[in-house]
């Protein structure tokens, strides 16, 4: 009787899990649908090159321009650079934490990285704009701190727990007789993180790096405070931008239902849909590729 009672309680939880998977699909599926048939009608006016392609986006002048290349660049351009600076950071806490640490300070300073991916991105973008943006005027002797260098900074600062707490549980995770065989052969700590333990673990690394990125190019409120707001292609580190992210937080509140511009907004959505689509395509591929097997 109670394993009779054991078996229809799992199948309970499989169907319920299988609901709120089921559910999940559909409401991206929804999503998706309405987004590209919010979207696509902005084609019938402005051809899909003259959209991407574009160097102009004046959509409230009397001749209308929905050129959204110089945000893609922004949004690359910021990503890029906010990646360059958060994966190596990210790395090597991850290590430090998992390999070196002391277990006192792990404990510490472990819940003190993750405490930070808490903090709401307002609250970042405030930071941004009060304390960085000063300085970088001050010191680089700009006209405005609010440029792609502040706004890739901040969001590495946001990615940084991402990636460090997700790759510190995959360096964690590598088998302990991985090091000892390493150890037995002669190679030294470093050898044995460089050699063996990060290439063991790099599944779980390319997914937090995966992760952490595909948060940067989703962040909306950071750009949108700290980046400078300007439609124009980046010329440099310091450039007043505007990402695609932020331009759609900027301008959907202003534009009438229906209209060339709140279609051209919403067809900005579906370049950032692909673009996340295509980083998760990564991730699973990349996740897969480098799976440690033990057989």
């Amino acid at each position: 009787m109670k394993i009779h009672r054991n078996i229809l309680f799992d199948l309970f939880i499989e169907k319920i899990f299988f609901l709120v998977g089921f559910t999940c699909l559909l409401v991206l599926l929804l999503i998706m649908l309405f987004l590209f048939k919010e979207g696509l009608p902005i084609f019938s006016n402005v051809s899909p090159r003259e959209f991407i392609m574009g160097t102009s986006w004046y959509p409230t002048s009397e001749n209308a321009r929905y050129g959204v290349f110089p945000l893609i660049m922004a949004s690359v351009s910021v990503t890029l650079l906010a990646s360059m600076i958060a994966v190596p950071l990210s790395l090597s806490i991850a290590i430090y934490l998992s390999e070196i640490a002391r277990p006192i300070v792990r404990e510490i300073v472990k819940p003190a990285v993750e405490l930070i991916a808490s903090i709401p991105s307002v609250i970042i973008g405030f930071f941004g704009m009060v304390v960085i943006a000063p300085l970088l005027q001050t010191y680089f002797h700009l006209d405005t701190g609010l440029n792609l260098f502040n706004a890739s900074l901040m969001l590495a600062f946001m990615a940084i727990p991402t990636i460090a707490s997700i790759s510190e549980d995959a360096i964690s995770s590598v088998p302990v007789s991985l090091k000892e065989a390493s150890y037995a052969l002669g190679a030294n700590r470093w050898q044995t993180i460089l050699h063996v333990i990060v290439p063991a673990s790099l599944s779980g690394i390319w997914t937090a790096i995966i992760l952490g990125v595909s948060r940067v190019i989703g962040e909306t409120m950071v750009v949108l405070m700290v980046s400078g707001g300007a439609t124009t292609l980046p010329d440099s580190l310091f450039s007043p931008v505007r990402p695609l992210t932020s331009n759609i937080a900027a301008e959907m509140g202003e534009t009438p239902v229906g209209g060339e511009h709140y279609h051209a907004l919403f067809a900005i959505g579906i370049i950032l849909f692909i673009i996340t689509f295509g980083f998760n395509l990564i991730a699973d591929y990349l996740s897969n590729r480098y799976k440690f097997k033990t057989d």
